[in-house]
């Protein structure tokens, strides 16, 4: 089996998890609040933001596999810890070791992706496949949120937990099995660079490449803006009196919404000028969200899908750009660079989000991203023509 294969499996079994169907319920019947969710975001985020270059050098220097394996094994105590958590602080335990495994695997993953692509002559097929493994998540999520809510209905919360502790399990055998590519010449260089050498080498790359900061700062909004629905979707159909029965259904549609835009991103980009595609996506999530944040009806559920079907196509373009333009000795510590940026922009917008969702509900909140998305936009527009 090759190591493709095996990251599909990781990728089905990382996403098998019932228990996210029914989290915020689950963390509410336990006494966690909205303010007091939004601050363990900010915790992940400030950790990742602490430990993910360190963690993609690491993974550059001593092995992609390693790494990967660290956050399986995480992955597999959180769920047991949710299982006896009742006190804020073990909540927050829980997401500091989540984000330790974040911080582990990103970077490492994309990384092992392409080079195992690479040693095969087929890295132009990068972007396809990030596409099809993102539509394999949405797929294993659908069949984890149908099941979840019906799971839970009948047997109560925690064995959700228990279900998706047991996914995680198997997604460490793969991992245990995954075999580390050659990365060719850079290899025993990589091997040998010290910290500052990997933090210099990835600014310089940066400042080579002065056209990858819209399409990154493109990426960065987008998943920090889509990370408040992946959150807070259960209370927003709440809010609006949807009975849980459904939230299977509507979790599913909401991923599904994903789904095309994944698989066709590689073929957008060359029937569209980047920047053209860019603009649209981020016009699509300013004004979704700020419908989200005016609508008291289930109108807002059409802007909910809105915006996931315009994040669906960002992440595989994102990826792509950035991979096809760094050496293999690199390749894990650049890709750190996004995350951190990523998980920067998480904790300025969910100081924001906190403190609107406080005053005005999760409506409020909402209407935060909407702005900060509309303010995104006119960046793009007025850089428009060095997009290439």
């Amino acid at each position: 089996m090759s190591n493709v294969t095996k990251l599909y499996m990781i990728r089905f079994f990382q996403s098998l998890i019932p228990a996210y169907v029914i989290e915020r319920l689950f963390w509410e019947m336990r006494g966690m609040t909205i303010p007091m969710v939004v601050m363990t975001e900010i915790l992940f985020a400030l950790t990742i933001v602490v430990l993910e270059i360190p963690t993609g050098i690491i993974a550059d220097k001593w092995g992609r596999k390693r790494m990967l394996l660290v956050a399986a094994v995480i992955g597999c105590l959180e769920f047991l810890l949710l299982l006896f958590s009742t006190e804020f602080w073990h909540f927050a335990l829980v997401v500091l070791l989540t984000a330790v495994a974040a911080s582990a695997s990103s970077g490492a993953d994309n990384a092992m992706l392409y080079d195992s692509l690479k040693e095969d002559g087929m890295q132009s097929s990068f972007e396809r496949i990030v596409g099809r493994m993102n539509a394999l998540d949405i797929v294993s999520i659908t069949i984890a949120a149908l099941s979840g809510s019906l799971l839970a209905g009948k047997f109560g919360f925690s064995f959700n937990y228990w279900l998706s502790f047991a996914s995680m399990l198997i997604a460490l055998g793969f991992t245990l099995t995954l075999r580390e590519p050659s990365r060719g010449d850079g290899e025993g260089e990589a091997a040998s660079f010290p910290i500052a050498v990997y933090v210099k080498e990835s600014l310089a790359f940066f400042r080579r490449h002065p056209g990858i900061y819209p399409v990154i700062l493109t990426g960065i909004m987008t998943g920090a803006a889509i990370n408040f629905v992946d959150e807070f979707w259960q209370l927003y159909l709440e809010r609006h009196g949807i009975p849980v029965a459904a939230f299977g259904v509507f979790s599913a549609a909401l991923f599904f919404a994903r789904l095309p835009g994944n698989l066709i991103a590689y073929k957008l980009k060359e029937v569209m000028k980047l920047g053209t595609l860019l603009i649209l996506i981020t016009a699509v999530l300013g004004a979704g969200f700020a419908y989200l944040a005016l609508a008291r009806d289930w109108t807002g559920l059409i802007a909910l899908f809105a915006v996931c079907v315009a994040a669906g196509v960002i992440e595989p373009l994102a990826a792509g750009y950035l991979h096809h333009r760094i050496d293999s000795g690199m390749r894990a510590t650049i890709d750190s660079f996004q995350s951190l940026g990523l998980n920067a922009a998480l904790v300025a917008t969910g100081i924001g989000f906190g403190y609107f969702a406080s005053g005005m509900d999760l409506f409020g909140g909402f209407g935060f991203i909407g702005f900060v998305c509309a303010a995104f936009l006119l960046y793009l527009l007025a850089i428009a023509r060095r997009i290439r």
